[in-house]
């Protein structure tokens, strides 16, 4: 036997790391929460991460697939809203549906991330609720 270090053999490759930010689960749930978060004084960070949230969905498993559908579903929900105050800012009220819309974000976003951290599910990824 030889000491000499083996090269895999083509084919055979293991991925160097599966608890990467980009790797599907839960630090990269993390890192699309951050870029939640962030949206709010940058604006373009969510759809990055709404994307990556659609990418790694399907991927993790357990607990960490509720925070994808979670956050695909905040993104959407929130964009639905922001239009429809955006739009019904032109006779006053759609300044009210904005701010809420963004408290509402905010109180999931927080939710979530701390959900995560403690390594639970969330309980109805589905709800268009808190």
């Amino acid at each position: 036997m030889s000491n000499a270090p083996q090269t895999p053999e083509p084919g055979n490759h293991q991925p160097l790391s599966t608890d990467g930010w980009f790797d599907a689960g839960p630090k990269n749930a993390q890192l699309i929460y951050i870029l939640y978060f962030l949206s709010v004084i940058v604006g373009l960070t969510s759809i990055v991460g709404v994307i990556m949230a659609y990418m790694n969905r399907g991927k993790a498993g357990g607990y960490v697939e509720t925070h994808y559908t979670w956050l695909i579903r905040t993104f959407w929900i929130a964009v639905l809203f922001s239009l429809v105050g955006l739009i019904l800012a032109f006779i006053g009220i759609g300044f009210l549906i904005m701010v809420a819309v963004f408290i509402w974000a905010i109180i999931r976003l927080i939710k979530g991330i701390q959900r995560l951290g403690r390594g639970e599910p969330i309980d109805d990824p589905q709800t268009w609720w808190i």
